[in-house]
């Protein structure tokens, strides 16, 4: 029977000649790995090095330290005065040391990973264990305003690459002691921190665990974004829609928590996962929640019919052209027929042919530089639309559907929701021009039978509405005011539902 053998684990030599030798192979001499030694205090004998990745390591601090280990308060210091072989490191951990974020460390495979993250290693010689002092310090981008979820009333910041910053946007938000973090490393080769953020005593904890069990499964050599977790962690692999909520805004990801939900935060990602997630979810946006009420309920109900539009538009108008024209008043079945006079292809090749170019013409606007690649989305529509007009490719009237559908898919705050719609348009195209109308139900009834059978950590995807939960229609299709929505989201299933007791807004008497 074969047995998984566990790797043994390499420890330090006593020889500081050694340690630096063998430091240097595993990292192949690697030009950014920087090496200083020098002799402790004034005493010859007592020979110490630095080891620590250009670029990733405070020089500054760094310098302040030795500074400081060169001083004379080390000059007394002599090798054959101790005797326990670890009375120097702890010497050395009193005196100088104490002051910064430092640990024991003698594993060699632990001391490659903490030095390419941008700790110090402090070795000394004669000594079979360091220590791993953190002073890790690199460019980042600062905190800006969210590109990709914009509102013209709310918090203006977003999340950066750095985990460690993003963990204290959270915290800035939520100054709970029950807001627990823990920490995972993922990645055999990439070594990429991964934290999960969660309310204690909120969330439900089949669900929390249910989290850290599928992360704990992931064996993969590198994770550079959280796309990589979400496609190894989500419940179901072959449907367009996402069961995972992603967003680089800190209050949208400090109301999931309080909801219950759980945040995966990655390293090298401004990227913030949510799980579970629901398909309502993805009509919310964070700007809801600061407007009144009445507002954020009539642009809740755009979306949905935005959502009808960008995914029913053009296969009602080629199943009703092609199948149905009963179904048209007489004039504007007069002008449409006009219009198809002098075109050579079925309205379902038209409707195809205008879908590609646009979606062309989006894929090429988000690639080019920002300086012309709005440029190119309007000037490429308004010319190529008009010369296919022009040239009796297509109908005027089916440029105008497919413009209105272009222009709905955009409304949607999530972009996820947005690929998903515009993957799902071309499949329901294609039964509509086949079977007209009735291929437009088949259609519509797999994807609700598909939605229905989705989950996301266990919890059903369309919940509040499959199955329908009354209590919870007050912030689905509509939001209503805060004073009115008392619990927590009860499909999350967790045990603290009471969120807000404030009464009713009076007027004074």
């Amino acid at each position: 029977m074969w047995k998984r053998t566990l790797p043994v684990k390499e420890s330090l030599s006593a020889s500081l000649e050694q340690n630096k030798q063998t430091i240097l192979e595993k990292l192949g001499n690697s030009q950014d790995i920087v090496i200083r030694e020098f002799k402790l205090g004034a005493n010859p004998k007592i020979s110490v090095a630095v080891f620590y990745t250009d670029g990733l390591t405070d020089t500054v601090a760094l310098q302040m330290l030795i500074d400081e280990l060169l001083g004379a308060k080390f000059n007394n210091i002599k090798e054959n005065q101790f005797q326990n072989k670890n009375s120097l490191l702890d010497q050395l951990k009193n005196l100088v040391l104490n002051a910064t974020d430092v640990k024991e460390i003698s594993d060699l495979d632990a001391i490659l990973v903490s030095l390419l993250s941008g700790s110090v290693i402090f070795l000394v010689d004669g000594q079979t264990e360091g220590f791993e002092i953190g002073l890790r310090k690199w460019n980042q981008r600062s905190i800006t305003e969210s590109t990709n979820d914009s509102v013209l009333r709310g918090p203006k910041e977003s999340f950066t690459e750095n985990l460690r910053s993003n963990t204290a946007l959270i915290r800035r938000k939520i100054k709970s002691p029950n807001l627990w973090m823990e920490s995972r490393v993922i990645g055999t080769v990439t070594q990429t921190d991964v934290a999960i953020m969660y309310l204690e005593g909120t969330v439900d904890q089949a669900l929390l665990t249910e989290v850290k069990s599928r992360l704990d499964r992931i064996a993969i050599d590198g994770i550079l974004e959280s796309g990589y977790i979400e496609e190894l962690i989500q419940d179901e692999a072959l449907t367009p829609f996402p069961t995972l909520y992603n967003s680089e805004r800190p209050d949208v990801v400090a109301s999931a928590i309080l909801e219950g939900r759980v945040a995966i935060l990655v390293d090298g990602t401004p990227f913030v996962l949510l799980a579970p997630a629901l398909f309502v979810q993805f009509f919310q946006a964070a700007e809801d929640y600061y407007a009144r009420a009445g507002i954020s309920s009539a642009l809740r109900v755009l979306r949905y019919m935005c959502f009808l539009i960008a995914f029913l538009a053009p296969s009602l108008f080629i199943a009703i052209t092609t199948f149905h024209q009963e179904m048209i008043p007489t004039d504007l079945l007069f002008s449409l027929l006009a219009q198809r006079e002098q075109i050579p292809f079925p309205a379902v090749f038209e409707a195809l042919l205008m879908e590609v170019a646009f979606e062309i013409l989006r894929e090429a606007s988000l690639r080019m530089p920002k300086v012309i690649g709005s440029a190119i989305s309007i000037v490429g529509t308004l010319v190529i639309g008009q010369a296919a007009v022009e040239a009796g490719l297509v109908s005027a009237a089916l440029i105008i559907v497919v413009s209105t559908t272009a222009i709905a898919s955009f409304v949607f705050p999530s972009n996820d929701l947005s690929i998903a719609t515009r993957m799902l348009r071309f499949p329901l195209m294609l039964l509509a021009g086949s079977f007209g109308l009735f291929g437009v139900m088949i259609g519509v009834i797999s994807l609700v039978l598909h939605l229905c059978n989705l989950h996301s950590f266990g919890v059903p995807y369309m919940s509040s509405i499959a199955p329908y939960i009354n209590d919870e229609q007050k912030d689905t299709l509509i939001r209503l005011p805060f004073w009115f929505m008392r619990t927590r989201p009860k499909e999350l299933k967790r045990k603290n539902l009471i969120r807000n007791q404030t009464p009713k807004p009076r007027p004074p008497k």
